[in-house]
C-alpha cells in the first residue's frame, strides 16, 4: 500500500494522503467498511495512485465517515475543501476525478456539489438509503435507520461541464439504478450478470480500473465506455431506454 499521510481530521471525517506527481489528483471514498466497530479503512488504493500505470505516482485523498452517514454527517463540504485546499499549496491541482463503492459512489457524487470535479466513477452507489424514499432497501439498516437529518435524502448527480459514470450489478441493484434520472452528462452501465458485492472484484479481475481512471481523467468517453463494454458493462439506455 502508498504510504498515507493523515491530512485532516475533523471527527467522524478523515482524509488521508498519498503524494504524488502531475497535475490530477483522486478523491477515493470509502464504503461502511467490514468492521462495524472500526473507521472504514481506504479503497482503491493502488487505483488511485496508478500503481503499475506511467501515472504513478499520482497523487490522492482517501476519504472515510466513521459513521456512515452517506454524505450527510456535518462538515463534509468543508472538509473537502481543506483538504483540495492543502493539496493545491505543495502543487496546482489541474483534474480531479472522485471514486467510490457503494456509500463512497454516493460520497464521490456529493463531493461534485462541494469543489470542482473533473469526472465521477460510481460503483454500485444508492439512489438512497431512507426509507421514505427506498423502503424494500434494508441491506444497511444498520446505519441507514440512524443516518442524521437529510442532507442528501437522495443522490445528487454533478451539473455539466462534470461527467460522471456510474455502475451497477444488475442482479440486485437494478432498482436503485433505474431510480437515477437520466442526464446528459452522465453514463449508466449496467453487468446483469454481476450483483452489488462482485462488480468492483469483478472489474479489477478484468484489468479495467486503471483504464477507466485514466479515460475518466482524459474525458475520453468512447474509450472508457469500450473498456466497460469489454468487461461485460450494457448502456442502461440500450436496456430499459
Amino acid at each position: 500500500m502508498a504510504a498515507l499521510t493523515r491530512l485532516v481530521a475533523a471527527a467522524p471525517w478523515q482524509v488521508d494522503f498519498s503524494d504524488g506527481e502531475g497535475g490530477d489528483l483522486v478523491v477515493s471514498f470509502a464504503s461502511v467498511g467490514h468492521d462495524p466497530d472500526r473507521t472504514p479503512s481506504p479503497e482503491f488504493v493502488a487505483t488511485a495512485t496508478g500503481r503499475g500505470t506511467a501515472a504513478a505516482p499520482r497523487r490522492a485523498l482517501f476519504v472515510s465517515d466513521d459513521s456512515r452517514s452517506w454524505g450527510n454527517a456535518p462538515g463534509f463540504a468543508e472538509v473537502l475543501r481543506q483538504a483540495l485546499g492543502l493539496v493545491s499549496e505543495r502543487a496546482p491541482v489541474c483534474r480531479v476525478l472522485t471514486i467510490g463503492l457503494s456509500m463512497g459512489a454516493v460520497s464521490a457524487l456529493i463531493a461534485a456539489q462541494a469543489v470542482p470535479v473533473t469526472a465521477v466513477l460510481a460503483f454500485g452507489p444508492q439512489w438512497s438509503v431512507r426509507a421514505d424514499h427506498m423502503p424494500e432497501e434494508r441491506r444497511w439498516s444498520r446505519w441507514s435507520d440512524a443516518l442524521p437529518p437529510a442532507i442528501w435524502p437522495v443522490t445528487p448527480l454533478p451539473a455539466p461541464p462534470t461527467r460522471a459514470v456510474l455502475f451497477h450489478g444488475a442482479r440486485d441493484d437494478l432498482a436503485q439504478a433505474l431510480a437515477f434520472p437520466v442526464a446528459e452528462n452522465v453514463d449508466h452501465l449496467l453487468f446483469p450478470d454481476l450483483g452489488h458485492s462482485d462488480l468492483v472484484a469483478h472489474l479489477k479481475a478484468r484489468g479495467a480500473l486503471a483504464g477507466l481512471v485514466e479515460s475518466a481523467l482524459a474525458g475520453d468517453r468512447r474509450r472508457l465506455l469500450r473498456i466497460a463494454a469489454s468487461a461485460g458493462g450494457q448502456r442502461r439506455a440500450r436496456l430499459f431506454g
